[in-house]
């Protein structure tokens, strides 16, 4: 395990403002918190009563990545479908509240906006409430979307794609996007989703499931997962889905990185989170990065350092959370003091 230097750090990160936008494309919404105290138990039903003290709004799903990656000073296009209801207009002011374009937004009728709630005290969170269609797209919509990101793609250094198995990324969409890139030689990385058959990733630069995404992975392609070391799961997959690199996400574990181009081995390197308070985000944050680092010429090992730091800020803040250049500094350079 070898920590990622000052010099390379400072780097690679200073050429983020200098790049050029890039394209994600998958499932979006808005997250609402509701913050309150629970002291006593409703005489209705055996339910906690919460005293609202607080509410607030963000841009959640993959519009969490286009907030993380403008914190950062990169600029981005998001691509998605909201719907033609009370939640779509304010899911577009949040974009533009947080300087996001929205040119690549669908709208579409037979669909709600994406809404999720979580009602929380100041130590737990008590129910979270969805509202959400999980049906693919149809196929007007799914033609619309991919005409966006072909227009977008030739100005854009990368595209992301984030799939949260909310219908947006249908087979076709995912394919289609996938070999357009490719032939614009643009980066690839892909946030996979739990219930997407991993093929129709295949030849993506980079793919980031977690553990138990990458152990599903593994067993749909015909593999007992169960008798298969990280190595040999990483080895499958970046060999049956033709990619690049992978990044295994192992939570308090850290991260599993296998780079085809670098040394073919598998890498581990250490989570560098100090407080958790929430992880809800951190992979939107980890994506980002690694994309981010990638594209600023970084090795996937230091560009998994650099989002490895971004996620041990933002599990320390509440609710879906971003980062930004300075937290990202400090909390480096605390890692290298703690590391002297």
């Amino acid at each position: 395990m070898k920590l990622i230097t000052e010099d390379r750090f400072r780097e690679i990160t200073k050429k983020f403002s200098e790049l050029r936008p890039i394209a994600v494309l998958g499932d979006v919404g808005i997250d609402k918190y509701t913050l309150g105290e629970v002291s006593r138990i409703s005489p209705e039903a055996p339910v906690p009563v919460v005293h609202v003290q607080r509410e607030w709004e963000k841009l959640g799903l993959a519009a969490n990545i286009g907030h993380n990656l403008k914190s950062l000073g990169i600029e981005s296009t998001l691509c998605g479908v909201i719907g033609e209801d009370i939640r779509a207009p304010r899911f577009e002011s949040l974009l533009e509240e947080t300087n996001l374009k929205t040119w690549g937004i669908v709208r579409d009728p037979s669909r709600p906006t994406i809404f999720k709630e979580r009602i929380t005290t100041s130590t737990q969170q008590v129910c979270r409430i969805d509202y959400e269609d999980n049906l693919p797209i149809n196929k007007n919509v799914e033609g619309i979307l991919i005409q966006r990101v072909s227009d977008f793609l030739d100005d854009h250094s990368g595209l992301i794609l984030e799939d949260y198995a909310k219908g947006t990324l249908t087979e076709n969409l995912i394919k289609t996007c996938i070999k357009m890139a490719k032939e614009k030689k643009k980066l690839v990385c892909v946030d996979p989703g739990t219930s997407t058959s991993p093929l129709f990733y295949k030849g993506a630069d980079l793919l980031k499931p977690n553990l138990k995404e990458a152990r599903l992975m593994v067993e749909s392609l015909g593999y007992t997962y169960d008798k298969k070391s990280l190595d040999e799961m990483a080895a499958i997959l970046v060999d049956k889905l033709e990619l690049e690199k992978i990044v295994i996400t192992l939570g308090p574990e850290g991260m599993a990185l296998l780079d085809r181009s670098g040394s073919g081995s598998l890498e581990i390197i250490p989570t560098v989170a100090q407080e958790v308070y929430d992880v809800s985000g951190a992979g939107d944050t980890t994506i980002s990065l690694l994309t981010a680092g990638l594209l600023a010429g970084g090795t996937l090992s230091e560009a998994a350092w650099i989002g490895n730091c971004g996620a041990g800020v933002v599990v320390a803040k509440k609710g879906t959370a971003t980062v930004n250049m300075e937290e990202l500094t400090i909390f480096y350079k605390k890692l290298i003091d703690s590391y002297a």
